[in-house]
Formats: structure tokens, sequence, C-alpha cells
């Protein structure tokens, strides 16, 4: 025994001596020589080398390599086992024969947030296979993953996360299958589209973190996945094509972290989360779960980011939420939840952020939410909250509230104005009323941002006594569509931005001193009141002048203009429509560089425009003067590449269209119509690559169309109105064998989705200006502003146009409203018209038409108007679908048409006469009114653009003349028959 022991006393004394003396020479002489070499194949990225001193410079061939930064060794072989070399300022390739391989002991290797390029080398999978720890996240490799990587079998933790690299179906799928230890797999920002997400139910049991964010994965996701048993976190967000289901039971009792941010998965969320004790983030946001939330919450006390928005969920909102301890986010905005708030609530000290936007929640607003002690956004906007807000004690560090579009009432509360560190408070549409006073507002010291549009009962202070106050941190301010009466005069002494005045009750004009204080607008919005007069443009870095709409009167501009400088040196879009200005627009406009849009139209003014405005250098885009008393020749100086939208309609514009025009190579629409313009028609323009939207009636353009159109020419058009001119000959085949943009299915991007792109001095300019295009129809025009230009229209009507319609209009596909009136167009109507699918208005009346109606016109199931009248038309009516709603007035004046709806019946050389069309709805007995659904259902086939144009026209300009002759001809009609019924009964 005692010699046992001496034995095993020795053996240890040995081994220890061993590992002594080998401690200062420990590094392997082949291994040192590896790295060394290896380093010498990369270099450094010098602007790295400016913060960080990479770890490579303590490798050197004297010191032991297990003593370089970065590298760690075997103490009783001396191998080294692990390499980190993260952040290390390196560049470079790793090439296949790289020395770095010959380390086949090794254990982990960190090459994290480096600049390598190219592909992983397969040799390091093939010889690293003792490999238990690999981080490549940031590094910078691009390409296919090898498929040795499944032979990484003793790998626990694997991270390739935001680089270029790519999993192909096999490659991912031999890895889920062989990396049986996997406990960490991090792989955000890999390209696994080609990876069957089957593979992930493979994966091993062992699993703890999965990350797998913006993969760009699609299918539905294994649900056994959430219950692997050691499971902590989940990351699959941004993977907007990945569907999937939560398991009922069975969930991970291990689950610290769920992030499926905007996915799709679907279903219901199971009672079961109830038992995720570990939890600290749940986030559902953007997915499409639906279903009642369980109210599950009361034992998740580790719960701190709970964030359910943008789904389908309905019912009433979980009462225990409002429970959680330790929570710092709620979300739970844009669902459908309803129910109301609870009325105490004491136990959410550490809420930050509360967001229940966009629900059906209702019942007042509580207010407890102003006195929790971390809260610092409330937004509970887009709800149903009503009732008044009550005073409350205890101001928090709240900074943004947000209750805009509710229907809450009566005043604002001041305690609202005791809290200091408000910065957003955003009331609009409520209906709150009151004055707030300047001595009130003063209280927030830090508010940046105040919103009231839309509460028609509130008005500002409009005292003298702002200017005694001060309000340094004001930026935004939205009084859109109150009471206010008159300018308040805290404006002057704030740094106020943005303001928006716009729809109010402000009269008379504003002096130079009301204007006082405003050096810092960037947008100022008056339109819609009643202002008279404005003595100067206020600011020196003034954006955005909205004045439309007011009684703007006389020769402003040059009052503007013969004032002193500075002008605004940065103004970018000026709305001054629908005014009384007079006078001319004076030529120092041009002054302006910074000019982007510029509207005049619907005002009294005459001359001419100046001829800088077009050559206008700096980027000026829109040219509207229409609608007022120009007169003269348009200035034939255009050389503005820039310019995109030139209205100069319902003048008095003489002479011939402008040759220059044809260097307005980003031109798009072009709007002289009704003017006096004398010229032929304008091959020239068709040189314009962009052009969309030509419209040129009510001229005298004359002479025929060439049929020697290029192939490209007018490629781009979409709308093109030459009505009411002179022109002649026949319509030449060519023409509509260039109209490629009438062809395919019309896009969003007219007239307006091509605002100011690049130009960031402009950025705002898209929500402040919808240029507008008009289309006449039916002798009918229609105003359409950029959402709803999603248009295809021609119309070449009262002309003197001769010989057949060309056939070749029929491969226009996607037009929609066509109409060839008033010439005297000869032969038969083509078949092809057939093919135009999406035709929604068709207007061929008084020519010389011939012939039968194509029967293969019913295939037109969007046509709500038709008009052949006055022709020369033969045979029966076709019937069905959209013919069936047609009704006398669209084939009158021809005398050979026989068939309903015409009382003249197809008897004659044995033809069949039609059966009438099915009645569409039941009459009843004692309404007189039914037939009204006939009009309905004339709308129900309609398209979306002309559903929407007939409704705007309706509601906004009366009754249009045609809508009303036919429904008063059908009233009478009905009414009639409703009384000869009555009398038959009795």
């Amino acid at each position: 025994m005692v010699t046992r022991a001496l034995i095993q006393i020795f053996v240890l004394f040995f081994a220890c001596s061993s590992t002594s003396s080998s401690s200062t020479h420990l590094c392997l002489s082949d291994q040192r020589a590896s790295l060394l070499e290896f380093k010498n194949t990369l270099s450094f990225n010098d602007y790295c080398m400016q913060f960080t001193s990479p770890r490579t410079n303590s490798w050197n061939g004297t010191a032991d390599c297990c003593s370089w930064e970065g590298i760690s060794c075997d103490k009783l072989t001396g191998h080294i086992i692990a390499i980190d070399l993260s952040d290390g300022c390196l560049q470079g390739s790793l090439h296949a024969n790289s020395t770095l391989f010959q380390l086949r002991q090794l254990q982990q290797l960190n090459f994290a947030y480096n600049d390598f390029n190219g592909s992983i080398p397969s040799p390091l999978f093939n010889h690293f296979v003792s490999l238990t720890y690999l981080n490549l996240s940031s590094s910078g490799f691009s390409g296919l993953i090898p498929h040795e990587i499944s032979l990484l079998s003793s790998l626990v933790s694997l991270d390739l996360s935001y680089s270029s690299l790519t999993f192909d179906a096999t490659g991912f799928d031999r890895l889920s299958r062989n990396l049986t230890k996997l406990r960490n797999l991090v792989l955000e920002y890999t390209d696994m589209s080609g990876v069957s997400v089957a593979s992930f139910s493979n994966l091993s049991s062992s699993m703890e973190t999965l990350s797998l964010g913006t993969c760009q994965l699609h299918g539905e996701f294994p649900s056994e996945v959430f219950s692997l048993p050691y499971l902590k976190h989940v990351e699959l967000a941004w993977n907007e094509n990945l569907t999937g289901y939560l398991p009922k039971t069975n969930l991970s009792p291990s689950l610290v972290s769920l992030d499926l941010y905007y996915c799709r998965f679907k279903g219901s969320i199971p009672s079961s989360f109830g038992n995720l004790t570990q939890i600290t983030l749940l986030d559902f946001t953007q997915n499409d779960f639906q279903g009642e939330i369980p109210d599950v919450f009361e034992n998740l006390d580790k719960l701190t980011i709970l964030k359910f928005g943008s789904n389908n969920f309905s019912g009433q909102a979980p009462t225990t939420v409002f429970n959680l301890t330790q929570v710092t986010q709620i979300d739970l905005s844009h669902n459908r939840l309803e129910g109301t708030l609870p009325n105490h609530v004491t136990r959410l000290q550490f809420l930050q952020y509360l967001t229940l936007s966009n629900n059906l929640i209702s019942g007042g607003v509580p207010v407890w939410l102003f006195s929790l002690p971390s809260l610092i956004t409330i937004d509970l906007s887009y709800n149903k909250l009503t009732g008044s807000i009550g005073q409350f004690q205890k101001p928090n560090s709240v900074m943004v509230i947000d209750l805009s579009f509710n229907d809450i009432q009566g005043p604002i509360p001041s305690s609202l104005f005791d809290l200091n560190n408000l910065s957003s408070l955003l009331l609009s549409s409520n209906n709150f009323s009151g004055v707030i006073e300047s001595s009130i507002l003063s209280k927030l010291e830090n508010l940046y941002d105040l919103q009231l549009s839309n509460n028609g009962l509130v008005s500002l202070s409009s005292s003298n006594d702002g200017v005694n106050y001060s309000f340094p941190q004001l930026t935004r301010v939205l009084f859109s569509s109150c009471s206010v009466r008159k300018f308040p005069s805290f404006f002057r002494t704030s740094k106020v931005e943005v303001l928006d005045l716009s729809n109010n009750k402000i009269s008379g004009g504003i002096s130079k001193l009301e204007a006082e204080g405003w050096e810092g607008l960037n947008m100022l919005n008056l339109s819609n009141n009643f202002l008279t007069s404005l003595e100067q443009i206020p600011g020196k870095y003034l954006q955005i002048l909205d004045l439309h709409s007011n009684l703007l009167q006389g020769p402003i501009l040059s009052t503007w203009f013969n004032l002193p400088p500075p002008n605004p040196p940065y103004l970018s879009l000026l709305l001054i429509s629908e005014n009384i200005l007079t006078g001319n627009i004076p030529s120092l406009i041009c002054n302006w560089t910074s000019l982007v849009v510029l509207d005049l139209s619907k005002n009294n003014m005459s001359g001419t425009i100046p001829e800088c405005l077009g050559n206008y250098s700096n980027g000026l885009q829109f040219i509207n003067s229409q609608v007022n008393n120009f007169h003269g020749k348009i200035p034939d100086s255009f050389t503005n590449n820039m310019l995109k939208n030139l209205l100069l309609n319902d003048n008095q514009w003489e002479g011939s269209l402008p040759r220059s025009l044809a260097n307005c190579a980003s031109l798009e629409v072009l709007n002289l119509g009704n003017n006096n313009l004398t010229d032929t028609f304008p091959h020239w323009l068709a040189s314009l690559p962009s052009l969309q939207v030509l419209i040129l009636r009510s001229n005298r353009f004359h002479g025929s169309i060439s049929n020697s159109i290029a192939s490209s020419n007018f490629s781009a058009l979409q709308i093109i109105d030459f009505s009411q001119n002179e022109l002649s000959g026949p319509l030449p085949a060519n023409f509509f064998r260039n109209l490629r943009a009438m062809k395919d299915a019309p896009k969003e991007k007219l007239p307006g989705s091509y605002l100011f792109k690049t130009d960031a001095r402009v950025r705002y300019v898209y929500q402040f200006y919808q240029c507008p295009v008009n289309v006449t129809m039916k002798r009918l025009e229609l105003e359409f502003l950029k959402n709803l230009a999603i248009l295809t229209a021609m119309d070449f009507s009262n002309n003197l146009f001769t010989g057949q319609i060309p056939k070749q209009l029929g491969d226009l596909f996607s037009l929609q409203v066509l109409n060839l009136s008033h010439n005297s167009f000869a032969g038969p109507i083509p078949l092809s018209f057939a093919n135009i699918v999406a035709l929604e208005s068709l207007d061929l009346s008084s020519n010389k038409l011939s012939g039968r109606i194509p029967s293969k016109l019913t295939n037109l199931t969007f046509l709500a108007v038709l008009d052949l009248s006055k022709n020369e038309l033969v045979g029966p009516i076709p019937n069905g679908n959209q013919f069936s709603t047609f009704d006398n007035v669209s084939y009158s004046d021809n005398l050979g048409l026989c068939g309903m709806p015409l009382s003249r019946q197809c008897s004659t050389l044995g033809e069949r006469t039609p059966a009438p069309p099915a009645p569409m709805v039941r009459e009843d007995e004692g309404f007189v009114i039914p037939f009204l659904w006939e009009v309905v259902m004339m709308g129900y086939g309609c398209g979306t653009v002309l559903g929407l144009s007939f409704g705007y026209i309706v509601f906004t300009t009366g009754k249009p003349w045609w809508i009303v002759r036919i429904v008063e001809r059908d009233l009478q009609t009905k009414f009639t028959k409703w009384v000869k019924n009555r009398t038959h009964s009795k």
C-alpha cells in the first residue's frame, strides 16, 4: 500500500514537473511557423487600425506563440486549440492551401468582424473536425457554404451571421442531421431562400439558441421546433414569407425570448403561454395571428417586452397585461381589440412605452396613465375613446402623448400642461374644445410637436400677451380645421419650423409685424382661409408655402418682388392657386433658385410667362398656370431638362406649339388644352421618352397624322386628348402600334410618383402637392389627382377624321376610355375592340359607321358607358353582360338596329327576336325607386377608376347632365309602368 502511494506521488510529481518545465517552451515550432506564414498572407484595414491595434501585432518569431494575443494552447500537449482574431482589422482571402489548416487540433475559431473576401474554403471544415466553437459573423465571406460543414459533428456553437453567405437545401439538411451537439445556431442575414424549412425539425434536441432573422426563409416552419426542451432564444424576424403555427401545448418551458417580427405566422395564441415563466421578450409584430389574446399573463413576472402589434387579434384586451411588474414595453396596436382600459393600475412601475393605437378600444382615458413613474410614450390614437380627460395629481416622465383620431370631448385638462418633460402632444381629430392660452402652453418648456388639427371647437389665444412668454423648443404646430380666427402672437417667440393653420377662419391680411419671429419656418400652410393679403413671404428658410383657396387679390407677386431682399433662397413649393390674383408673373421669380413647384392656377393673372421659367436650370419640375387670362405666344425657350409637368391649359395662348418643348427630356405631363393654339399634329413630341399625358383639346390643330412615326415614339403615353380640333384624314395604324403603355397593365406611377426621387431639399413635397390631370368623358370633365391617376384614355372626338377605324386600336388592351365621336369614320366597328378588356367607356357616336355591332363586345365586362348613337349600324343589338344595362340612348338614330332595349323587333328575314334581358332586381309593388339598383349594378361592372370618378363627380358637382337624363327617364318609365300595374290589379 505504501509502495503504491509512493508511486502515485512520484507520477504526480513527474507530471507537474513536466508541465512546469514545458510551460516556458509550450509552443510547438511547426505550429508557430504555420501561424506566422498565415499572418503574412493577410493585409490590414488602414481605417480600422486608426481605432484599434490588431492582435497579430504580438505575433513574432521569438515569443512563445501560446502567449500571443488571441492564441490559446493545450497546456499538456502545446497544440493550439483556440484562435480569436475578432475585430482584428484583417482583410484579404483565406485560401484553401493556407497553413492555418495545419492546426488540426483547433477547437475554437473566431474571425468575427473582419473584412475577408471570397468564399469559405472547404478545408476549414475538412481539417477542423474537432471544432466546438466557430464564429464567422460579419467576417466578409460570401458565396455558398460548403457542404463539408456537416463534418463538424462536435460543434456546439455556430455563428455565420451578417455576411453574404448562402445555404442550399443539401448543405443545411446535412448540417441539421449531423450536428447533434449543436446548442447555438446564429445565421442572421444568411441567404436561406433555397433551404427547405422542414429541415429544422431535424435540429439537435440540445438546441438553446436559434437565430434566423432576415434569412429569406419561406414555407411553413415546423411547430415542433418550439417544443425543444432546452430552447431559450428563437429569433425568426424579417422572414416575410415564413408561415407557421405555434403549438397548442408543449411549448419549451425554458423559453426566454421569442421574436417573430414581420413573418406570416397565423392561428391563435395558445393558453399554454401562461407557463412561460422564464420569458422576457415576446414580439409577434406584423403577423397574421387572430382570435383573442388569452388572458394568461399573471405569472409572467420576468416579461419585459410584449409586442403583438399589426395582427388580426380581436376580443377584449387581456387585463392581466396591466399587472406585469417588470414590463417596459407593451404594443398591442393595429388589431381589433375591444373593451375599455382598467380604471385602476398600480403595478406597471417600469412601463416606458404603451401603444394601443388602431384598435376599437372604447370608454374614457384613465388618469393613471399619466401617473406611472417610468412612462415615456402613450399612444392610444385611432380608437373609439370618448368622454373627457380628468385632472391628475402625480406628473410623470411622459414625453409623448398621442390621443389623436378618437372622440374625446371637453376641454384639455390643465394638468397635461404640468408634464414638464412632454415633447409631443398629439390630440388631432377629436372633439376637444376651449382656448389654448399662451400662459398655459408656455409651461411645456420641452414641447416640440403640438398637433390639434380637426378639433372644430379649439382656438388659439388671439391676445398679444404671447410675446411675454417663451417657447424655446416648439418646432411643429398643426392647427388645421379648428376655430382659429387670428394669428396667435406666441409664434413670434418660438422657433416654429412647421406651421399648419389651414382650413380655419383667419381673415384679413398678414402684416410684417405679424410675421415677425417666423425666421425659422420651413413649411407654412395657410390654405383655405379668408386671407386677402400677405405683405411678404415670411422667414429666411421657408421651403413650402401653401396659400391656395383664399381671397388673396391684386398683383401680390409683383409686390413681393419689389420688396428688398432677401428673397427666400430655399423655397421649393409655392401654391397660390384659387385666389383672385391679378397682374403678371415677374421675371424676378427665376431668382428663386430652389423652386420646384409653382402653382398659380385658377386666378385672374394675365400677360405671358417669363422666358426664364422655360430654361430654369435649378430643378423646376412643375409649372401650373391653368385657368387664368394669360395670352400671347408661349415662349419658345424651353431648355429645362428637369421639367416634368407643364399645365397652361384654359388660357388664351395663341400661335404654334413651342418646338423647344422637345428639349424637356423629363416631361411627363403636358396640358395646353382650351386655348387658341394653331398648329399641326406635334409629331416631334414623340421624341420625349417619358411623356405620359398629352392634352391639347379645344385648340386649332389641323391636318393629318403622319403614318411614318417610329416604333419607339409615344411609348410611355397613357392619356392623349386631341378632341375639339380640326385634325383630318385617316387615323394611321402605325401610331397605335407604338403605344406600349396602353398595351401593358397600368402602373401606379402617373402622375405624381415621379416626384423628387433624389432631391433631399424637397423631401416634404410629396405630401403637399398632387398634380391634376383632366380627362373629358361624356361631356364631363373629370379631374384626377395622383391617387386616381391609374388611367389610360384616348380622345380624338370632334375632329374631321375619315376612313375606317384602325383595327390596331384593339391591341391597346389596357385602354379604359376611348372617344372617337363626332368625326366621319366609316365602315364597321373593328372586331378587335373585343380585345380591349379594360375598356370602361366607349363613345363612337355621330360618325358614319355601318354594319353590325360585333357580338363579342359583350366580353367587355367592365364597360359602363356606351354610345353608338347617330351612325348607320344595322342588325340585332348584342345581349348579355354589360349590354343588358344600356338603354335606348346608346343606340338612337341607327335606323337599322333592332332588339332590346329598342322597341324595334328583329323579325325580318328570319331574324330571331332576342329574348329580353332578365330583370336585375325584383320590383317592389309599393315602391317606385327599385330601378336605382340597376344603376348600382351598372357601377358594379365598372372598374376602379371610373367607379371612383363617377362617385366623385356626383357628390362634388351636383347632377351631371347625362346621368340626370338617364335617371329621370328611367324614373318616368318605371313610374308609368307601376301606375299601369296598379290600375290593372284594381
